[in-house]
């Protein structure tokens, strides 16, 4: 099971939020440190608010886009 951390970014609806996960990778020829950045779309129970830290794991598909649900 995929468990991510991340920062909820948008309330979309009652029960969606959105997650922005942020990781650290090297550039292949340079070598240089990036960010990226990736924005999942989570079912949300507990009722996270802007800016909360939280984590999600993967679930069977609740809609076309949400594959997630906020664990803690």
């Amino acid at each position: 099971m995929k468990i991510f951390t991340g920062k909820v970014v948008a309330i979309n609806n009652v029960k969606t939020a959105v997650v922005a996960v942020e990781r650290v990778v090297t550039h292949p020829l340079y070598g240089k440190q990036m960010k990226k950045t990736r924005k999942y779309q989570v079912h949300d129970e507990i009722g996270v608010k802007f800016g909360d830290t939280v984590k999600f794991a993967a679930c069977k598909p609740i809609s076309k886009t949400k594959k997630w649900r906020i664990v803690k």
